[in-house]
């Protein structure tokens, strides 16, 4: 049995539509801190608003990059990291560069991450890998977390929360199977209520990418799309 706090603890909250205005960031950073979450996840312009609503508390701030397509240049990537760790971000969120990845080209994929890996381990920033699993076969998510673990990313996750099909059981359990004795492991997209959230965690999972966090943490379930 999980509580609400043990399950707050896994949760990426997402503040991630391009739509969400400040004054929405300011109610969900209000709500992360009374929920007591990991961190808030944010799109790059965010991070410093992020940091400084967050400051007194022990929410961090997490960020997407190159997100959510994963298609920009590798050297622009390796410059967004900079930035959001100038910025302030606890940790990093990147797109895999998927059109790449479906191409064949591993060598490409796998440096693309190492760049972002390299930059952020300097400043002690972890990295998320984001595979877009809904893209890829069986065999290919087990190929993607491979990659990611060669580059020396901490952790692997299935979605952006735009692409099709967010989180699914079977994604997670390849992920789990592949690089779980090593990497951590994020289920995102489409968690929108507890048994579902409960359900990743009991398999295995380290981390929950949510953007429907309050009504998740009180037993109900989340309308909308991510």
């Amino acid at each position: 049995m999980y509580t609400k706090e043990q399950v707050a603890k896994t949760i990426d909250h997402a503040v991630l539509k391009p739509n969400q205005t400040v004054a929405d960031l300011e109610a969900n950073a209000k709500m992360c801190i009374e929920n007591g979450v990991f961190s808030m996840c944010v799109k790059p312009c965010d991070i410093k608003p992020a940091k400084k609503l967050l400051k007194d508390s022990d929410v961090k701030v997490s960020c997407v990059l190159s997100f959510p397509h994963g298609a920009d240049a590798t050297t622009v990537k390796a410059f967004q990291a900079k930035q959001a760790i100038e910025d302030g971000t606890d940790e990093i969120d990147m797109v895999m560069n998927i059109g790449r990845f479906l191409s064949g080209d591993y060598a490409y994929v796998l440096n693309d991450i190492k760049a972002v890996v390299d930059l952020a381990h300097q400043h002690n920033v972890p990295v998320k890998v984001i595979q877009e699993s809904g893209f890829l076969s069986p065999g290919q998510i087990a190929k993607a977390c491979e990659l990611s673990y060669e580059a020396g990313a901490d952790f692997v996750k299935t979605s952006t929360g735009f692409g099709p099909g967010g989180a699914k059981p079977e994604y997670v359990e390849i992920m789990l199977k592949t690089v779980g004795g090593t990497m951590q492991v994020k289920p995102s997209g489409g968690i929108r209520d507890w048994e579902t959230a409960v359900a990743y965690l009991e398999m295995g999972a380290h981390r929950l990418g949510i953007g429907s966090t309050e009504a998740v943490l009180k037993g109900g379930t989340a309308e909308g799309d991510y």
